[in-house]
C-alpha cells in the first residue's frame, strides 16, 4: 500500500462519527474479562436459534458471527454487538457493504454452520464468532474459501493463518504499562498473577517486556484461591522492588492487596501497576490502590460512542461492542479504498494500523493486535489519563 492509500484508508476510520464528544457512562473493561474471552459459552442451554438477517444494501458482503441466542450474558452481549455493528453500517455514510449476520447459537457447530451460509452467499471476509472455541470451526471454512477472519476472542492462541483478533489482549496492556514505568525510572519490578489462564499470558509478556526495558523481575508469584501465602512471599521481596505488578480483575486486585497489606507491605511506597481490568469501581474505592497505574484505551472514545448508542437504542452498550463497530468501519473503509485486494493479509496488517472507537490498532501477521493504549492512574473519582495514546505507531 502506498503511503496516500495507507492515510486514505485511515482518514476514513478517523472520521467524526467515531471521535464525536458526546457525554456518556465509561462501563469497566473487567465486567467483559471473563465470560467473552474464554475458551467456553456459558453452561446454561441457549435458546432457539435466531434467523439469519442481513443489515445495508451493499455490494460487498461481509458474514457476522455472533452467539445471539446463547444463554445470559452472552446473548445480551452478542444483541449489544450487533447494535454496534448496525450503527457503524448507519454512520459511515453509504458504505459498500452488506453484513450477513449468522447466529452461532453459542456453539462451534452453530459458528461453523453460519461461517459456511455466509461464504456460500458470497461474504468476502467474516466478523466474529466471540468464543475461543467457535474460531477454529469458522477459520476451517473461510481457509477453504482462502478469505479472512477478524474475530472477537482475546484468546491469542487461536491467531494466525489468516485468522485475525480485534479484541482487548493482556499482552498490549503489559507491554504499554511495562514501557511507560521504565520511562518513569520503575525497573525493578516484583509481580503477582492469577494461577489461571489469563495469568499465563501475562505472565509470558511481562517476563519479556521487563528486560526488554532494562528492566529485571526481583519476584515473581501465582495465587489461586490462597492469596495470603503467595501475597507473604512477594512482601518478603519489595525491598529490592520499585513497582509491583498485579494482573487480574477489580475484585481480585483489591483482595490481593489487601493481602500484600495484611502480610505487613507499605504499598504506599512502591508504585503500582495493572493491566486493563484495574477500570473497575472497586479499585478505585480501595484505599490501598490510589495512585496505582494501568494502561487502557482512552476512555474518551467509549464515552462518545455509548452516547450515541445511547440515543439510537435506549440502552447502555456493553463494553465490547466496539469491536463490532471497528470491525464494520474497517471493512467498509477498506472496501471504499483498497478495492480487489481490500481484505488480504498486505491490507490488513498495514504497520501505519487503523483508528477505531478505543484508539489506534494494527494486525500483526500472527494474528494478534498491538493497539495504542493511554495510561491512566487510579483515583477515587475514577480513571484519569496520565499519558495519553499514541497518535501513530513506531516502527
Amino acid at each position: 500500500m502506498s503511503g496516500a492509500t495507507r492515510r486514505s484508508a485511515l482518514g476514513l476510520l478517523l472520521g467524526t462519527p467515531l471521535l464525536s464528544a458526546c457525554a456518556g457512562v465509561q462501563q469497566s473493561l473487567s465486567q467483559f474479562s471473563s465470560p467473552f474471552s474464554g475458551s467456553s459459552p456459558p453452561a446454561q442451554p441457549a435458546g432457539p436459534q435466531q434467523q439469519a438477517t442481513t443489515a445495508g444494501t451493499g455490494g460487498v458482503k461481509v458474514g457476522l458471527i455472533l452467539p445471539l441466542s446463547a444463554a445470559g450474558n452472552a446473548g445480551l452481549a452478542a444483541q449489544s454487538m450487533r447494535n454496534a455493528a448496525e450503527m457503524a453500517l448507519a454512520e459511515f455514510q453509504n458504505p459498500n457493504i452488506q453484513l450477513l449476520i449468522k447466529d452461532d447459537n453459542g456453539s462451534p457447530q452453530g459458528a461453523q454452520a453460519g461461517a459456511q451460509q455466509a461464504v456460500d452467499e458470497g461474504a468476502e471476509i467474516i466478523l466474529g464468532p466471540l468464543f475461543a472455541q467457535s474460531v477454529p470451526a469458522v477459520a476451517q471454512v473461510a481457509r477453504t474459501r482462502g478469505i479472512s477472519v477478524i474475530a472477537f476472542s482475546t484468546d491469542s492462541s487461536i491467531a494466525g493463518r489468516g485468522v485475525y483478533l480485534l479484541s482487548f489482549l493482556p499482552e498490549s496492556d503489559v507491554n504499554r504499562i511495562i514501557e511507560y514505568a521504565a520511562g518513569i525510572g520503575k525497573r525493578s519490578v516484583a509481580v503477582l498473577v492469577p494461577d489461571n489462564a489469563y495469568g499465563n499470558v501475562v505472565e509470558a509478556a511481562v517476563k519479556a517486556a521487563v528486560p526488554r526495558r532494562g528492566g529485571r523481575v526481583v519476584a515473581f508469584e501465582k495465587y489461586g484461591a490462597d492469596r495470603a501465602t503467595p501475597a507473604r512471599t512477594v512482601a518478603q521481596q519489595l525491598g529490592s522492588a520499585d513497582a509491583l505488578f498485579i494482573a487480574d480483575d477489580g475484585d481480585a486486585v483489591v483482595s490481593v492487596a489487601d493481602a500484600m497489606t495484611a502480610a505487613g507491605a507499605n504499598l504506599r511506597n512502591i508504585q503500582l501497576l495493572g493491566t486493563g481490568l484495574w477500570d473497575s469501581p472497586r479499585v478505585y474505592a480501595s484505599p490501598a490502590l490510589q495512585g496505582g497505574l494501568y494502561a487502557a484505551p482512552d476512555p474518551a472514545g467509549f464515552r462518545a460512542f455509548s452516547g450515541r448508542y445511547r440515543t439510537k437504542y435506549g440502552a447502555e452498550p456493553i463494553r465490547t461492542a466496539t469491536l463490532a463497530y471497528d470491525a464494520v468501519a474497517l471493512v467498509a473503509a477498506l472496501a471504499r479504498t483498497q478495492g480487489g485486494t481490500r481484505f488480504s493479509p498486505d491490507v490488513l496488517t498495514n504497520p501505519s494500523g487503523f483508528a477505531g472507537i478505543d484508539g489506534l490498532f494494527r494486525f500483526r501477521a500472527d494474528g494478534t493486535n498491538e493497539r495504542g493504549l493511554a495510561v491512566m492512574k487510579v483515583t477515587t473519582g475514577g480513571g484519569v489519563a496520565v499519558a495519553g495514546s499514541p497518535k501513530s505507531f513506531g516502527a
